[in-house]
């Protein structure tokens, strides 16, 4: 069901915006959730883009449950790669491992201006909604 006609629901128009979006772009696409550590210490801020530096856990595929720091975030594979998750090439050389950003949980943010910044807006905009206003102000867009 389409809610708004200034947005296309066309899968063509959808996948040539996301494969062909810009470095910014990237940036927002590949956000991870943050710990519930993290929530609750941000004022329930649930996502953040991603960046070199942060700790991570991976919450889905083969990888799931370990731990590691960021070592790049490949925007245009849209891929992040974490130290110590390495596979071995048939030529014995050792690569590291794209894994999406999605099936990431940041657990310890690098904290710069610009981000605690980010931070305090998405906090600010988060305050004085709860669950219930929410929910009321999707059900009122049904009709």
């Amino acid at each position: 069901m389409k809610f708004s006609n200034s947005v296309s629901s066309s899968r063509r128009k959808s996948r040539k915006a996301h494969f062909g979006s810009d470095s910014g772009a990237r940036r927002k696409l590949m956000s991870a959730n943050l710990s519930k550590e993290l929530q609750a210490r941000h004022g329930g801020v649930r996502s953040m883009p991603i960046r070199k530096d942060d700790e991570v856990i991976i919450t889905r595929g083969m990888y799931k449950t370990r731990e590691g720091k960021v070592t790049a975030v490949y925007r245009k594979k849209f891929v992040v790669h974490i130290e110590r998750i390495h596979r071995e090439k048939a030529n014995g050389a050792t690569v590291p491992v794209g894994i999406p950003a999605s099936s990431l949980c940041i657990t310890k943010l690098k904290m710069d201006k610009d981000r605690k910044n980010l931070l305090d807006r998405k906090a600010k905009g988060r305050a004085g909604k709860t669950k219930s206003d929410v929910e009321e102000v999707t059900m009122s867009n049904v009709d």
